[in-house]
């Protein structure tokens, strides 16, 4: 089976994942620095990840789809 095998490496994937990345890093120091109101605003940054990935995807910074496959009965 010959499959593209690239797992997300594109700039929307790198992006989405940098800024969750970055929202669970500071809500964990917000965590352990005992700052209950600043922990949950932080929490909103990890879904804004998402939504700039899916963004970005849309303006065609993602993975491309892939062609149909075709079997030899067709």
């Amino acid at each position: 089976m010959a499959e593209n095998h690239d797992h997300g490496h594109t700039p929307a994937a790198w992006t989405a994942v940098v800024i969750i990345f970055i929202g669970f890093c500071v809500s964990g120091a917000l965590m352990v620095m005992d700052q209950p109101l600043a922990f949950w605003l932080s929490l909103v940054i990890i879904p804004i990840g998402g939504v700039v990935g899916a963004v970005m995807r849309g303006m065609g910074m993602g993975k491309k789809p892939l062609p149909p496959v075709r079997t030899a009965g067709e």
